[in-house]
């Protein structure tokens, strides 16, 4: 087929939190056309690729995207039709160089990544392949564990909750996708009748998450504990837990990881202390963004403590780039990354940022973001790039859904060739 880039349409959209996004159309010679939609966070690294907004008060506060869509159509669109879509490396190295900047502030990173993400999609269909095995070849078989945020807290429950941003189940004992998918949305339903039961909010969060007022950070845990064992399911065994505090987002002067729940404020030492007790206490697997992303100091000290033990997986601190993972190699403070597409700004350097981490024995953890849509990419993202695990919300809120339905349908598409990862998701994989 004819895989020559004859039309990109950029147009504004709506996220799951009622913001704009950029959507981008793009149309091939052949006559396929292939969509994708750009996600936006609200807990974000300050190094994070510049997420392009019009700042204009009369139109969605300031938060619409008209300039990012601009530039889509009149900037990136004349200078890239004529391109063979399947030169996805070439389409992203050409759009970095026509914005030009450190952080593509210039043109903006939803600008080049909804581009990106529509030429992979447009160029999967043109070889007729799924998009997983176009992005990761024939070997593109392992499913991950889904990793559902069922409790929120921080800044995805507007502070009405927990201090931490996000609990997680992990169905690391399920034989099948499918069935993990099974088990998280049953705990899910066992957890809400546990708040229910003790009069606590079942209102949930920006993704999916319930979000009730609790006493401590270590509340959820033993809630969530309750709900799994509720569901029939061992604790550790079946399915274990995934946190990840956002610690930028409560981290101050500086110097204090300010813990307004319980009503205390704990220098490094002793936030790396806090989390020890919390991981020797609960069937903890992964800890994401237990440090502030500058302070680079607790994160060694994190590590130190625990890098043996569970995975460490550094988002914010790392932001998705390829050169500041170098140095968190280099210095030794974690021992995975946090993959997310729109951090860095478009799929060529996704993967590397990925393969970078991988070849040092790094995990890699694919991620959503707090403002999603329906655009399930990130779920053939993970089977392509065999990261063994991901985490896009509860089993809660269609555009939460929508990935891990994209999920099963891709494990059915395997057929007998599909295997799920398990507990060998981990870099480090602790017995409970």
């Amino acid at each position: 087929m004819n895989a020559t880039l004859t039309a990109l349409t950029a147009r504004e959209i709506l996220d799951s939190r009622g913001n704009p996004t950029v959507e981008v159309d793009c149309t091939l010679a052949c006559g396929i056309k292939a969509r994708a939609a750009v996600p936006s966070g609200a807990s974000t690294g300050s190094r994070e690729a510049v997420e392009l907004r019009d700042g204009d008060a009369r139109r969605f506060g300031g938060k619409g995207v008209l300039k990012a869509i601009g530039h889509v159509n009149e900037v990136l669109a004349p200078q890239l039709l004529g391109r063979d879509a399947r030169e996805q490396a070439a389409i992203d190295a050409a759009m970095i160089a026509l914005d030009g900047s450190d952080n593509k502030a210039k043109l903006g990173a939803n600008a080049l990544l909804g581009v990106s993400l529509a030429v992979a999609r447009a160029a999967a269909a043109a070889c007729d392949l799924p998009l997983y095995q176009y992005l990761g070849g024939p070997g593109a078989t392992r499913l991950p564990v889904p990793h559902m945020n069922i409790l929120n807290g921080g800044v995805h429950a507007h502070w009405q909750g927990a201090d931490f941003q996000e609990f997680m189940i992990a169905p690391l004992g399920a034989p099948t996708m499918r069935e993990a998918v099974r088990w998280g949305a049953e705990v899910y339903h066992a957890l809400q009748a546990i708040l229910q039961a003790r009069g606590l909010s079942v209102g949930v969060g920006d993704e999916g998450g319930f979000a009730p007022q609790v006493q401590s950070n270590e509340q959820p845990l033993e809630l969530i504990a309750q709900a799994i064992e509720k569901a029939g399911l061992r604790p550790g065994a079946d399915v274990a837990i995934a946190i990840d505090p956002a610690s930028s987002e409560f981290f101050e002067d500086g110097r204090y990881y300010n813990l307004r729940t319980e009503k205390r404020r704990l220098e490094a030492p002793e936030m790396v202390e806090y989390y020890a007790r919390l991981v020797q206490a609960h069937p903890i697997v992964l800890l994401e963004d237990g440090m502030a992303e500058d302070d680079w100091a607790g994160w060694k000290a994190l590590n130190q403590a625990l890098g043996e033990s569970i995975e460490l997986v550094g988002d914010d601190i790392f932001c998705t780039n390829p050169a500041i993972i170098a140095r968190g190699i280099e210095e030794n403070i974690a021992n995975s990354v946090l993959i997310k597409l729109n951090q860095i700004g478009t799929l060529t350097e996704t993967i590397a940022a990925n393969r970078l981490a991988r070849d040092h024995g790094w995990g890699a953890f694919v991620s959503h973001r707090s403002g999603e849509t329906v655009d399930s990419f990130i779920a053939d993202l993970t089977v392509a790039l065999d990261t063994g695990h991901l985490k896009t919300g509860a089993p809660a809120r269609g555009e939460r859904v929508e990935k891990y339905n994209q999920l099963m349908r891709i494990e059915q598409e395997l057929g007998s060739a599909a295997h799920y990862a398990g507990r060998g998701a981990y870099v480090r994989a602790p017995c409970f």
